[in-house]
């Protein structure tokens, strides 16, 4: 791809690094944000650069947040008694929109995957089991996705923490076996997580 401006190749490689974006459709955005105000591009590069330098993992679930401790964890009226473990912010989001959960959540920042190099010591698995040791914990719920990486974390963790007087469940299989949560259906999703099941039973 020939470009007639070094600042144009800059920008177009720089998006195109982007996850799905390749150098096509990088040009195509590219030219487009040039033909939009010079102010509502300079909004975009403003709050991406607030984003990268301001944002914040909420000190007591992991979630993305402003704040150190997020909405949802300082909501008095949410039962801090249940756990539900999420893989990343995305599935938090996915839950909350169903309005069927009040608990709280432990985001783990991804799943063990020996094949990328993911293994338990790079998720925020020991926190969670900090959390389970305190005694203040009732119920554990696994909500990871239905894929071989999602079972083999649900199945770890529920190692590291059977010792202990916790309930475990998992989300009921309403979602499909290998299917990702954050692109379940709502109402799926909802009825997933109260017709949840005990955790040894989904084995």
């Amino acid at each position: 791809m020939n470009f007639s401006s070094k600042l144009l190749e800059n920008a177009v490689n720089e998006v195109s690094q982007l996850p799905g974006i390749g150098k096509r459709t990088a040009l195509r955005l590219v030219l487009h944000l040039l033909k939009q105000p010079t102010s509502q591009t300079h909004q975009l590069s403003n709050s991406l650069t607030n984003l990268v330098d301001e944002i914040k993992l909420c000190k007591k679930c992991h979630n993305i947040s402003d704040v150190e401790v997020c909405q949802i964890c300082a909501n008095p009226l949410r039962n801090s008694k249940i756990i539900c473990v999420v893989e990343d912010v995305r599935d938090v989001m996915a839950i909350e929109n169903t309005a069927q959960f009040k608990g709280l959540y432990h985001v783990l920042g991804g799943k063990i995957s020996p094949i990328e190099g993911v293994g338990p010591h790079n998720l925020t698995i020991q926190s969670l089991v900090e959390k389970i040791k305190s005694g203040s914990i009732n119920e554990i719920i696994f909500a990871l996705s239905s894929t071989i990486e999602g079972d083999t974390t649900n199945f770890y963790i529920f190692k590291q923490i059977e010792g202990f007087n916790v309930k475990t469940s998992t989300i009921a299989r309403g979602i499909a076996v290998g299917d990702e949560l954050e692109y379940a259906d709502e109402i799926t999703l909802g009825r997933s997580i109260v017709n949840r099941i005990p955790f040894e039973k989904s084995f």
